[in-house]
Formats: structure tokens, C-alpha cells, sequence
């Protein structure tokens, strides 16, 4: 079994994060070094998973790595430059550029001179922001899927479930949604669910019956999705051993955790692959631009790429809603709950839910890490 090959190379088989095993206490510089030549995370699997799931040759995706890098970290310094007439941002993968939205076009200038492209448009992101918030408020019906703010539609999309588009409280909610501000409806195929498991024999951890994906290794630990156990919560390890508890979870409202790592666990700034994608260095958390690609890797699915397609949504799970997500067009299924989302070489966030799957297609949130570290005063681990 692959676990016997993952345990001799030091590497533990939960999926994604780091959390290695070993007999007796060690330290994760004891451990084998991931591969570490190339300064862009441009593996052979890495570069073979963009170009199943976005359709990019390997040049291509060499190239887009490269520029999405270079987006990523022009994006603050262009939004000060547009100040308050800062409208969004995204990566946009047919010019290889960033491309701001301004309300003002007296500011183009300046935002340009910092090397990113201009749109002019009407609502500035704080306007926009308000108007998700106001609709924050509201009670989402089940036919609502979720909202968020579009910087290059000017609007905040509202996703209503295609069956259920005709349904009075479905109706009634986007009436109201409608007062908040600038609202444009759009339909998706079905409403989203979390990927939590049931128990599965040899796969990554385990509280009570639920398995889910570890996300990224934290300093004292490792963090994952919320709805994956509550506080005091005992997991235990792919091969049964106990790894630690809960330390903190919120789920709904947001869907984040941190779980302590002891007995003989300990943590490493690595993505694993299960033997068929390299494991990958966690060099830092600088988060990547709409538009950008980004891969997840979970314990059932393991490595898929794809794009961010919208920040700051507002997710309608049935346990209710979650705040402050990032979607993408990875797709995931049952068990990938709180795995990794890496752009490049930069930890993105913890897998918390979505629709479709991984034969038919999809798409898929995460609760970004930053969010996470800032909630807890966690510190990620980075090689």
C-alpha cells in the first residue's frame, strides 16, 4: 500500500499538509528535503495538473505561473495607488496582466505607472462592499446558493440554484437584494455542500466518523476546515494513532480550525502528493488575484486545478451561511474538507465546500488562511 512507502520516506499519507511521523521525538529538519531546485513551484505533476484542468501547455503554464506571480505582487501596491476610487482587481490570464477597476479616471495614471491595467467603472469596491454586507444580513432561502462582489461586472452576483429560481422565497430574497445595491443574478446548477466523509480505511484524519484533508501546517499544529470538529475534538492519524485536539473551530458563520500536532506527529511547510504530484515547499500565504490558476490537494481527489473565479462570497450551506470565501473551478468531493489551495509556492486557504465533483466538474470554496493565522494568532509554517 502506498502507506508503507509514504511511513519509510518519513512522509505521512495525509494528503496535504505536512504532518509527518516517525518513532520518538525529531524535529522536521530530520525529515527528507522536498525538491527545492526551481524558485517557481514548477513541478512535472504540478505543470501536468494545469494542463488537464485548464487546458495549458506546458510552456503555458510555466508562463502563467510566472505572471500570476508578478500579479500577486503588484496588487497592493496598485491598490494604493487607486485609493478610494479602488473598484477590485483580477488577474486576467489573455493579457497576463492585473487589471484594476477605478471609479476615477484621473487615477488610471498612477495606477497604470505602477504596472497594471485600468478599468473605468461606476461602484468603487467600498460601495460594492457595503451593499454584499447589507445583504449579509439578510436569511438566505435554500435556492440561494451564495453572493459575492464581482469588480469586473461592477455588482454583486447573486447565484440562485436553476431549479429553484422561480421559488417565492427565492424571489423574495433577491427583491430585497436588489435595495442593497447593485445586484445582478445569476443561475448555477446545484446548491453547495461541505466535503466532509464518512470513515474510510488508509486515508488522512479522522475525528469520530467524519474524515477530512489536512490544510497547512501551522507552528504547533495545522489548520483545516470548521465544520470538520468542534473544539476538544480528539483526531486521530491515517493509521489510527492519535495526532491531538480541536484547538478552535467556528463553523458556520466561518469554516476554520486549528487542530495541535503531538505523540510523536510533527508539522512540516509541505503540500504532499501521494506519491503521483511532488510534494510542494509552503514558501508563504501571499494571496493570488481573481483570475489567477490554483491547485487543491485532498485526501479523496488529491491534486486538481483551476481558477479563482470570486473573493469575499457568502457560501448558503444548509448548516447556514459562511462568510468570506474564495471560489474557485477546482472541482472536490467528500473527504477533501479542509485540505490545501496553493497558488504557486503561496498557501491560499482550507477546502470548505462546493458542488459537482471530480468526473462531471464543479466548483469549489475555500476559507483563506490569513483569515485563519490572524484568527487564532497562528503562525504558518514556511520553508
Amino acid at each position: 500500500m502506498r502507506h508503507a512507502t509514504v511511513l519509510r520516506t518519513g512522509l505521512s499519507a495525509l494528503l496535504i499538509l505536512g504532518a509527518w511521523t516517525a518513532a520518538g521525538p525529531s524535529t522536521a529538519s530530520a525529515a527528507p528535503a522536498p525538491n527545492e531546485s526551481a524558485e517557481l513551484p514548477a513541478s512535472a505533476a504540478l505543470l501536468s495538473a494545469m494542463e488537464r484542468d485548464l487546458g495549458l501547455s506546458e510552456s503555458q503554464a510555466r508562463t502563467r505561473l510566472a505572471e500570476e506571480k508578478a500579479a500577486t505582487a503588484l496588487e497592493p501596491k496598485a491598490r494604493r495607488a487607486a485609493g478610494s476610487a479602488f473598484g477590485g482587481s483580477w488577474f486576467d490570464p489573455a493579457t497576463g496582466k492585473l487589471t484594476v477597476a477605478v471609479t476615477d479616471a484621473g487615477k488610471a495614471a498612477a495606477v497604470e505607472a505602477a504596472g497594471a491595467r485600468t478599468r473605468l467603472v461606476k461602484h468603487s469596491a467600498a460601495r460594492l462592499d457595503a451593499a454584499k454586507k447589507r445583504i449579509d444580513a439578510l436569511t438566505a432561502p435554500a435556492g440561494v446558493s451564495s453572493w459575492h462582489v464581482d469588480p469586473a461586472a461592477g455588482s454583486v452576483i447573486v447565484n440562485v440554484v436553476a431549479s429553484a429560481q422561480g421559488d417565492n422565497d427565492v424571489r423574495a430574497f433577491v427583491a430585497k437584494a436588489r435595495k442593497a445595491g447593485p445586484v445582478t443574478v445569476e443561475r448555477t446548477a446545484e446548491a453547495p455542500q461541505t466535503f466532509a466523509a464518512g470513515t474510510v480505511g488508509g486515508d488522512p484524519y479522522y475525528t469520530g466518523n467524519v474524515r477530512c484533508s489536512i490544510g497547512f501546517s501551522v507552528h504547533g499544529g495545522f489548520v483545516t476546515a470548521g465544520h470538520c470538529g468542534g473544539v476538544g475534538q480528539q483526531v486521530r492519524g491515517w493509521d489510527n494513532s492519535y495526532i491531538g485536539n480541536f484547538q478552535g473551530s467556528s463553523f458556520p458563520g466561518d469554516d476554520y480550525a486549528w487542530v495541535n500536532v503531538g505523540s510523536g506527529w510533527w508539522t512540516v511547510p509541505v503540500v504532499l502528493g501521494w506519491g503521483t504530484v511532488p510534494d510542494q515547499l509552503v514558501r508563504g500565504s501571499n494571496e493570488a488575484p481573481i483570475g489567477a490558476s490554483i491547485c487543491r490537494s485532498g485526501s479523496t481527489t488529491r491534486w486538481h486545478c483551476g481558477r479563482v473565479l470570486a473573493k469575499n462570497e457568502t457560501v448558503n450551506y444548509s448548516q447556514g451561511a459562511v462568510h468570506q470565501m474564495t471560489k474557485t473551478s477546482v472541482c472536490a468531493q467528500g473527504g477533501d474538507s479542509g485540505g490545501s489551495f496553493i497558488s504557486g509556492d503561496q498557501a491560499q486557504g482550507v477546502t470548505s465546500g462546493g458542488w459537482g465533483n471530480c468526473s462531471s466538474g464543479g466548483e469549489t470554496w475555500y476559507q483563506p488562511v490569513n483569515e485563519i493565522l490572524n484568527r487564532y494568532g497562528l503562525r504558518l509554517h514556511t520553508a
